[in-house]
């Protein structure tokens, strides 16, 4: 699948539904997890909207972290789904959960409307960030929707971006400080 280089916020969206939709299809539910391991790329913003657009929170597993630490975060989240790229897909070895390959878009047949799911309180699960784990294993902390909306609520109040800024994401989809890179701009 080409990669395009840029999208507006139609197109964006249309794809994170259709994204979404297929994921309900397979099962996705409210407060389900959904782990995404791809690299920096228009489908890694498209996959963590179509996560949170099914009600999920989403699981980011960097492809730069060790086979053995992947794998831990694979059993510990405990996905109903799990998002790749073709590349990605061998570093993950053995995946109890469906795989959604992303370079093979099967949602375009699918509706481009935002799905209907169940009402999302402020304390559902948004993401799902795995610490450095001061006992040795990454421990799993469920960020809810509360603190994501407020903290980007506020960076707007304070900061006031405008459709004539640029925002650098710079930071790796793994640890908190991506959450706003991402999102702040798409608000």
């Amino acid at each position: 699948v080409a990669v395009e280089p840029a999208l507006c916020y139609t197109r964006l969206n249309d794809r994170a539904s259709r994204l979404a939709r297929h994921l309900i299809s397979l099962g996705v539910q409210v407060d389900a997890r959904v782990a995404i391991c791809v690299e920096r790329s228009l489908e890694m913003v498209i996959g963590l909207l179509a996560i949170n657009k099914a009600g999920a929170g989403y699981v980011p597993l960097d492809p730069a972290y060790p086979p053995e630490r992947l794998a831990y975060m694979l059993e510990d989240s405990a996905p109903a789904v799990v998002l790749v790229h073709g590349a990605t897909r061998a570093l993950l070895g053995d995946i109890a959960a469906a795989v959604v390959d992303l370079d093979q878009d099967t949602s375009q047949s699918l509706s481009a409307d935002n799905p209907q799911i169940p009402a999302l309180t402020p304390q559902h699960s948004a993401y799902v960030i795995y610490t450095s784990g001061s006992t040795g294993q990454p421990k799993g902390v469920v960020n809810e929707h509360t603190g994501v909306v407020n903290r980007l609520l506020w960076m707007q109040d304070a900061y006031r971006l405008s459709a004539a800024d640029s925002v650098l994401q710079k930071t790796p989809f793994s640890f908190d400080v991506s959450v706003w890179e991402f999102f702040w701009p798409l608000m």
